[in-house]
């Protein structure tokens, strides 16, 4: 199990075992020889299932700490969405050249700016293992009786947070330029929700690839590579009924599409999901189930 406890398999079973006993049955005033085991099991999976959420907030609290002790990145994060929406944007609005349906190009574009914008940092996130890796940090986490599962899902956390910031960027730049910005808090939180799975998914999938190649040099260039690819074979910047068929396939398999789609239809007023907003968040939770999971099981192998 890719999720145990401390490195080892069947972590979870173990914690679980290990709390299962007669005295700690909860006092539900059943009786009966077969009702103790059965309510010992619940209390201990509920024990095992509290340690793991408590290991991911420390973890993710740690790597969030990172970001409050260098405020400088927050401004440098701010030029790329700025460079996107003010010089692109504006320049592809005069040309009229993309039909984007009731919407200004402006408006289309100001979700996909922002779930690219949350792509360029999650995918190069898995370095930071590769620098833990080579700083001992690393080791520490493995010989501890840390969930595996727990150390990859609260690095995905703190990076999903790391995005939130990106969010406010982009809708301060969208206000000041007239983008028509929906602000109900239903349409907020679907917003951040969206912004927390996608850094989510494209961070986990750095630390894939960080597991696998183990090099910093190897590891920027593989990054380099992913980025561009995930972009532009999106619906970030034009729709998905003017790419040519074989593109729209590949879309279909990108989850930054599905995060584009729930954004645009979210975020913007008289926006829209082509695709739906059920299937984008459903896609969006599949891929980043799977994506932990193959990434908690490839983490041990990242120390040698």
């Amino acid at each position: 199990m890719p999720f145990g406890h401390g490195g080892r398999p069947g972590g979870w079973a173990e914690a679980t075992s290990a709390s299962a006993e007669p005295d700690r049955v909860l006092a539900s005033g059943v009786d009966g020889a077969g009702a103790r085991p059965a309510a010992g099991l619940l209390v201990g999976a509920g024990r095992a299932v509290g340690e793991f959420v408590r290991q991911v907030l420390a973890v993710a609290e740690a790597e969030v700490r990172k970001l409050r002790h260098d405020p400088v990145e927050l401004l440098t994060r701010a030029v790329q969405p700025t460079l996107w929406l003010v010089v692109f944007g504006q320049v592809m609005a005069r040309v009229r050249a993309i039909p984007t349906g009731d919407l200004s190009y402006l408006d289309f574009m100001a979700p996909g700016v922002l779930a690219q914008s949350v792509l360029f940092i999650a995918i190069f996130y898995g370095i930071s293992l590769i620098w833990e890796r080579d700083l001992g940090v690393l080791h520490k986490y493995m010989v501890s009786p840390a969930y595996r599962g727990a150390l990859v899902t609260g690095k995905a956390l703190s990076a999903g947070i790391r995005g939130l910031t990106q969010a406010i960027i982009v809708y301060l730049l969208a206000v000041a330029m007239g983008v028509r910005v929906r602000l109900t808090p239903v349409a907020v939180g679907g917003v951040l929700l969206s912004i927390l799975m996608g850094a989510a998914i494209f961070s986990t999938l750095s630390l894939v690839v960080a597991c696998l190649v183990k090099s910093r040099e190897r590891f920027m260039g593989i990054g380099q590579v992913l980025t561009m690819p995930l972009f532009f074979a999106s619906n970030a910047i034009y729709p998905l009924s003017i790419m040519p068929r074989w593109l729209q396939w590949i879309s279909h398999v990108n989850p930054l599409t599905y995060q584009v789609d729930a954004l645009r239809a979210l975020m913007i007023q008289g926006g829209q999901a082509a695709i739906g907003l059920g299937t984008d968040f459903a896609v969006q939770a599949a891929v980043l189930v799977a994506l932990l999971w193959v990434a908690a099981w490839l983490y041990p192998g990242a120390v040698q």
